[in-house]
This record gives C-alpha cells, structure tokens and sequence, in this order.
C-alpha cells in the first residue's frame, strides 16, 4: 500500500465512510453499549481486533474459498475469532464481560465487519485489508467513544465510570461533582438515538460546511505582466 493510499482508507475510515456515521451499519451495538464510554470503547476495541484478523484471514485465503460459498466461510471465520475474543474477555476482564453480555457475541453478525470482508477484503491484499479494518474499526470506536462519553457525562455526571473493571487502580471522574442530579433520559435507550442523530446532524453541517468552502474559495489571481518583459518578449 503507498502512502496516499493509506491516507485515502484512513480518511475512508475515520471520516467519509464512517461505519457508525455514514454507513449506519452496527446499530444495535451503537446504541446498546454507548451508555458508558469504557463500555463503549472496550466493544468498540474487540471490534476492531476481530476486522483486522479476519481481514488479513480473508485477504489471504480469498483464492482458495469457492466463491459460492464465500459468505458461510467468512461467517464461519468470524466466529471462530469472536469466539476467541469472548473467551479471553471472560478470563481476563470478567466483570467487563458480564456486563457487555451478548453484545460481544453478536460481533459476529455485525455488518460493519461481513460488509469490509466482503468489499475489501476479498480482493486486495493482506497489508491493505489488514488495515482497512484497523481504520473502519477506528472510525468506529471514536463514534461510539463520543457517544459514551456524552450520553455518561450528560446522564450521570461522570467520565470513564466502570474503569475499575479494566484497571482496579483507577476510579471514574466525577465531572459535576456528588450533587448532579443526572438526566436519565441520556443513559436510557432512548438517548441513544438521540445522541446519535445530534452527531450525524453535526456531522453533516460539518460535511456541508467543508464543501461550501471548498467552492466559494477565492482563486489566485494571475500576477500582470511587467511591461518590460512584454515589450521584450515581442
């Protein structure tokens, strides 16, 4: 991959076709997890792990799955990866593990990751699909991070709660200190969607505004030509 197509998957990835943003695809985990922002991030970081391997499975196998049965086989590699994840997750971080519950399963059947395999993956090569779902992961992890984050400090008043269950040492920061009240529309499943649609709203007048720019930008005037010049060019 040359350094312009890295620059390209990256801006792909984190920007123009953003999994959560653009492609609206991974819902049920957007909007299930995002009530917290280490939840949401340590969902969103087991995502990316599970894209990056089976793409680079993918990517290396491709000419050796029938193409008939292309879709059972990646599923199938996708599985036997989440599977590995969620082990691990339930030996090293159970508390975490019990509370993201079915959601780390169901990476399975996320379309952010089938849908990279299937238009990426199976027809570039290892390096290139190995990276295009470490970005697409990406994109997707900032998403749900802003979300969590928001949707927590907005709902409860705090930043990282449920940190001890990654690292014992550390605690959550309480923004607004004892005395917020909250407001427990935020963390409920109908601040998800809230949530989300206000970010894809920014996230469009964001686009917008770019693209204004970019056309009412002024062009350079060409500088006139010194009479001297002129006279000697004839």
């Amino acid at each position: 991959m040359t350094l312009q197509g890295f620059r390209d998957s990256a801006f792909n990835g984190l920007w123009k076709q953003n999994p959560g943003l653009v492609q609206l695809l991974g819902l049920c985990p957007i909007l299930a997890v995002s009530s917290t922002m280490v939840n949401a991030v340590s969902l969103g970081l087991a995502t990316i792990l599970v894209m990056a391997v089976a793409n680079l499975a993918v990517s290396v196998l491709r000419n050796f799955i029938p193409y008939e049965i292309r879709i059972p086989v990646f599923i199938l590699i996708i599985a036997a990866l989440v599977t590995m994840v969620d082990l691990s997750f339930n030996a090293y971080f159970h508390e975490l593990y019990l509370v993201l519950g079915i959601f780390i399963p169901l990476i399975v059947t996320n379309c952010i990751v089938l849908a990279r395999i299937e238009a990426f993956a199976a027809k570039n090569d290892p390096l290139s699909s190995t990276l295009d779902g470490i970005l697409m992961g990406l994109g997707l992890v900032w998403v749900l991070a802003v979300l969590g984050g928001a949707r927590e400090l907005i709902g409860s008043g705090t930043l990282f709660a449920g940190i001890d269950m990654i690292f014992p040492n550390l605690a959550p920061i309480e923004v607004f200190g004892h005395d917020y009240p909250g407001f427990l529309i935020a963390i409920l499943p109908p601040g998800a969607f809230f949530a989300l649609g206000c970010l894809i709203a920014l996230f469009n007048w964001l686009n917008t505004r770019a693209t204004v720019r970019a056309h009412v930008r002024p062009k350079p005037v060409a500088e006139p030509a010194v009479v001297g010049e002129t006279s000697a060019a004839s």
